[in-house]
């Protein structure tokens, strides 16, 4: 009887486990989905949002920005500074893989399809590493290369 109940227990963990750990895993590809719709709006504010809004989030491209929400716009407008620049987002081969219960790690690529004019197409991959706070899912940790 003592195995059956400890068995039954342990099932019942694993279920409310798996189950909590998958709705973070589609929390975060949510963000990502209204991220690729923000940016493909021309919606920089929007899509920089996503975001955490601390002086220790942090973005490495070809640059390291330090700093919130203003910090990482502003790095988007100086290298997106028209519609055209920005051309379409598509992200693509994403994984999420929780690291902690409120933490996960994103791993993908991305391509934008642009005109000549806005500079020709561009693709990379990313990675990702997103917290859980009061306000959703925000990005703390952004390190993208093409």
């Amino acid at each position: 009887m003592y195995d059956y109940a400890v068995g039954m227990l342990r099932a019942c963990l694993l279920f409310c486990c798996t189950s909590l750990l998958l709705a973070q895993t589609d929390d975060v590809r949510a963000v990502l989905q209204q991220s690729e719709q923000a940016w493909n709006r021309g919606d920089l504010t929007a899509f920089a949002s996503y975001y955490e809004d601390s002086p220790e989030t942090t973005f490495i491209g070809r640059e390291v920005v330090r700093g919130g929400v203003e910090a990482i716009l502003a790095r988007y407008r100086r290298a997106y500074p028209t519609r055209e620049a920005m051309g379409k987002l598509a992200f693509s081969n994403v994984e999420v893989r929780t690291l902690a219960p409120g933490v996960a790690l994103v791993t993908g690529a991305f391509h934008l399809d642009r005109s000549a004019a806005g500079g020709g197409n561009a693709a990379g991959r990313y990675t990702l590493i997103l917290r859980k706070t009061p306000a959703g899912w925000k990005i703390i940790h952004d390190h993208t290369s093409s």
